[in-house]
């Protein structure tokens, strides 16, 4: 696998295009750092770390009629083709609706925290 943390987002698209509650996805700290912003922000639930396959389990939220919460999630920079932003270029994803991951020389963060503190990076996805 080339790219781990597509492979997360393609794991959680398809979750929920099947309405799973939960789904796992290999552990590492970008991705459970990604994993807890989705959650911190409201885009998923209970975020836990399982010890015995070393796994992260994501539970995935659903409205009332059973549609899920994510619509969209975008792999924005690719081992192929990294895409950095400078502070006065972070975008907003739709209308400030949604939600851009960076990660910067602070670590990693949406697009409203590197705006507030006045930092680019690296663009990593953006979600809907």
């Amino acid at each position: 696998m080339t790219d781990p943390i597509a492979d997360m987002l393609t794991r959680i698209r398809n979750a929920a295009l099947i309405r799973q509650r939960r789904v796992l996805v290999p552990y590492s700290r970008m991705k459970l750092t990604i994993a807890e912003i989705l959650s911190r922000e409201g885009w998923a639930g209970a975020v836990t770390r399982t010890q015995e396959p070393d796994m992260i389990a994501i539970e995935l939220l659903y409205d009332g009629q059973g549609k899920s919460v994510l619509t969209h999630l975008k792999r924005l920079s690719t081992p192929g083709r990294r895409v950095y932003v400078k502070r006065s270029a972070v975008p907003n994803v739709l209308n400030r609706f949604g939600l851009a991951i960076i990660s910067t020389p602070q670590g990693v963060m949406t697009d409203r925290e590197a705006r507030k503190r006045g930092v680019g990076g690296e663009l990593i996805c953006e979600i809907y």
